[in-house]
């Protein structure tokens, strides 16, 4: 093993990506050779023992990726502190530790990435790859020129957030609510709910179809399948 940065030791453990093992490391949570580290400059090389939380983490030697089909109703982290059911609880039969890439809201459903590979991870959640990810939704009611406008060029969501330049479609309109297609490529906390808040037309339902060039397709919610190795080197191209 060649010597690397703590933080990235850790991604390619599979214990989180890079960003959260910055979190673990800052935290006190983990050890090199028997001593708490907490500076991210921290470099490991081979014959040195890491632990996390006092368990012994070496680099995973099989990369794994995997689209799942989220169902409304799951958490996506590892484990939930109010025991709510979690993403990794659909997936049987792998032995790698693996996390989710970004996440989803617990109310939405549709396509999220698990892996053990740190620097994927990391290059499709960092903000300055601007990874595309495409949603359906329903929204309440039917937005005008002048919403959707709004909703495209960039909307104060947050105190000291303002969007980036968005894509918005009226793909289906109903009586009292219409079916939209939404292109993002940040990831905020509830970003597309909150954007359509703000133009007055809150989301009834919201599914996620496609990350990059990665769709959904045929996947049945609750299931999963391995990415191809032509769809891995799509997203490390995208990003």
């Amino acid at each position: 093993m060649r010597d690397m940065r703590l933080q990235k030791y850790l991604a390619l453990s599979g214990i989180a990506s890079r960003r959260k093992a910055e979190e673990l490391i800052t935290g006190g949570r983990v050890a090199v050779n028997g001593i708490i580290v907490r500076e991210l400059g921290t470099r490991v090389s081979e014959g040195d023992e890491v632990l996390l939380d006092g368990k012994q983490v070496k680099p995973e030697e099989r990369k794994l990726y995997i689209a799942l089909n989220k169902p409304a109703g799951y958490v996506t982290t590892v484990k939930d502190q109010f025991g709510r059911p979690a993403v990794l609880d659909l997936v049987h039969g792998i032995k790698e530790r693996i996390y989710p890439v970004g996440r989803l809201d617990y109310d939405t459903s549709g396509l999220l990435i698990l892996t053990n590979d740190g620097e994927f991870t990391y290059k499709l959640t960092h903000p300055r790859h601007e990874v595309k990810k495409t949603y359906t939704a329903e929204i309440a009611g039917i937005p005008n020129d002048e919403e959707i406008c709004r909703f495209e060029e960039g909307l104060r969501i947050e105190e000291n957030f303002v969007t980036s330049p968005a894509v918005f479609k009226v793909k289906e309109k109903k009586e009292k609510s219409c079916v939209v297609e939404i292109v993002i490529h940040e990831g905020r906390n509830r970003q597309v709910r909150k954007m359509c808040e703000a133009i007055g037309h809150p989301v009834i339902s919201l599914k996620r179809v496609a990350i990059g060039k990665l769709r959904l397709g045929a996947l049945k919610e609750g299931e999963w399948r391995h990415l191809s190795k032509e769809e891995i080197e799509w997203l490390m191209e995208e990003s």
